[in-house]
């Protein structure tokens, strides 16, 4: 056999950093972390779905649920993601350097949803215990306090989580595995709204339970199963804590490129989590504390979550065709696509979503192009960011992201008090991605200026 022959039968080889993998390998690893993707993505779920109905019935006005169900997690993850990013990127340790705060922040968010199951007899017992006026009272503050401990060890999950990311998935396929990760993460959503959001009045503590044992299994399992590489040592630290911040905000806000970049997810996020906080009153019956409002479609919760889970599985298939698309054509290119089409997909949601028919319909197209946007939005970020300060930077650009969400939950919240119709959360979301389409094409132009595809590299690094 000649030489070239017998190169062309070894199997390949994929590297990134020190980890190679045979195709073998890299497929168990991948799928360690497809399968920890799954469970995260119901425990994501429970939060942003179960958190407004719980604040409803415990009668809190629009304001404080888009507060605490938006807001309260945006300003503390805006607080701690910097902190985060660069305490990961500087940690070295027998784990690696994202695998340990895996580790410890697991069993924290697993309590938090504990604690959010039982947010019922455990307010009424309080409330009994201290002579409270207001026992509705008594259970907000009782959310609000198992949000805080949920938002702070869930900020390390999830920052963490991307970051393993860039450090054990090879860059040449990444935007598959991307897709593939944003199709597993759908079936975990639809998982949920198809067979557990509308059991929710019922079965409130069921779904959390059930939900923090998938969630923490699978994420023990990961640690154990994933492998990091090998890391060169940190550079050394800043003189002080005050010179530390100085070269953090250097590095990351002194190129009006990354602003561009981070501004992005600003506007993007400004219209998600709006979103998911108050469409379910549109979609359903908002209740006795919203009287007065403009008329809401009424589903049941179970149709409204069945709503949600064709929305979720619609975004399978498109996650998987997205991957391929984004390593052939680039991610920058296939995510102004998708920002492109959330926008007339709002648009068309605000103006023709008039009865149950016609809003799954609007929904599941706006869930098209949501995904064609997520599935090429991760793999945007190791290819316009410095790679060996990674987790920096990303977590500058969650600075920019959660600074949007911290206003735009209450704004909207507001927004919708004083006109009393649900229907104008589709009016701010598709205004503000708008606002990041066109950021978006200024950050394509400014990186075809600094060598495109073929020549790009981050500035400053």
């Amino acid at each position: 056999m000649s030489a070239k022959s017998k190169k062309a039968a070894e199997p390949k080889i994929y590297q990134v950093g020190t980890l190679v993998y045979t195709p073998r390998a890299l497929l168990v690893t991948l799928s360690w972390m497809l399968i920890g993707d799954f469970c995260l993505q119901i425990m994501e779920e429970l939060p942003s779905a179960l958190v407004p109905l719980q604040l409803r019935w415990a009668d809190a006005s629009d304001a404080m649920i888009g507060f605490l169900a938006g807001s309260l997690p945006a300003f503390l993850g805006m607080l701690l993601n910097p902190f985060v990013g660069v305490q990961s990127d500087r940690c070295r340790s027998k784990l690696g350097r994202r695998r340990p705060f895996l580790l410890w922040a697991t069993p924290v968010v697993v309590s938090a949803l504990v604690g959010l199951a039982f947010a019922a007899p455990v307010s009424a017992a309080l409330a009994e215990a201290f002579n409270a006026k207001s026992s509705s009272a008594v259970t907000v503050g009782w959310i609000g306090a198992c949000m805080i401990v949920f938002v702070i060890a869930n900020t390390y999950i999830m920052q963490v989580y991307q970051f393993l990311f860039v450090d054990v998935v090879p860059m040449e396929v990444m935007g598959r595995f991307v897709g593939c990760y944003r199709a597993v993460g759908a079936l975990g959503a639809f998982v949920f709204h198809r067979y557990m959001f509308g059991q929710a009045e019922t079965k409130m503590t069921e779904i959390y339970l059930l939900a923090a044992l998938l969630y923490a299994a699978s994420f023990l399992l990961l640690v154990w199963k994933v492998k990091e590489g090998e890391y060169p040592p940190p550079p050394p630290r800043a003189a002080s804590g005050l010179a530390h911040v100085k070269t953090y905000f250097r590095e990351c806000f002194g190129h009006v490129f990354y602003w561009k970049v981070f501004s992005i997810s600003l506007f993007f996020w400004s219209a998600l989590v709006p979103l998911w906080t108050f469409m379910v009153f549109f979609g359903t019956k908002p209740g006795d504390a919203a009287s007065g409002y403009s008329p809401t479609l009424g589903l049941s919760l179970e149709s409204f979550g069945q709503a949600r889970g064709w929305f979720a599985l619609i975004s399978v298939p498109v996650f998987f065709l997205v991957g391929p698309l984004v390593d052939r054509y680039h991610p920058l290119r296939i995510s102004m696509i998708g920002m492109f089409l959330c926008v007339v997909t709002f648009a068309g949601l605000y103006f023709f979503a008039i009865d149950e028919k016609s809003f799954v319909f609007l929904l599941i197209l706006n869930g098209v192009a949501q995904a064609v946007y997520k599935g090429s939005y991760l793999a945007v970020m190791p290819r316009l960011l410095p790679r060996e300060k990674y987790g920096q930077f990303f977590t500058a650009n969650q600075i920019f992201g959660f600074s949007g969400v911290v206003l735009a939950p209450v704004l909207c919240g507001w927004l919708i008090s004083g006109m009393r119709d649900y229907r104008l959360i589709f009016a701010w979301c598709g205004i503000s991605t708008l606002l990041a389409f066109v950021m978006s094409v200024s950050v394509y132009r400014q990186w075809r200026a600094l060598g495109g595809e073929k020549s790009f590299v981050p500035p400053g690094s």
